[in-house]
């Protein structure tokens, strides 16, 4: 039972961490995509 535990902990740390990472991409992404719009209207 307690390596079913620390299992699905390490499960959950490891797509927590997946997740974080992915987020900061696409905010990256859409910064990029916002900042060319911006050199296009001017």
């Amino acid at each position: 039972m307690k390596r079913l535990i620390l299992l699905l902990g390490a499960l959950v740390a490891t797509v927590s961490l997946t997740a974080c990472n992915t987020m900061q991409g696409v905010g990256k992404d859409i910064s990029k995509g916002g900042q060319a719009i911006e050199k296009a209207a001017k």
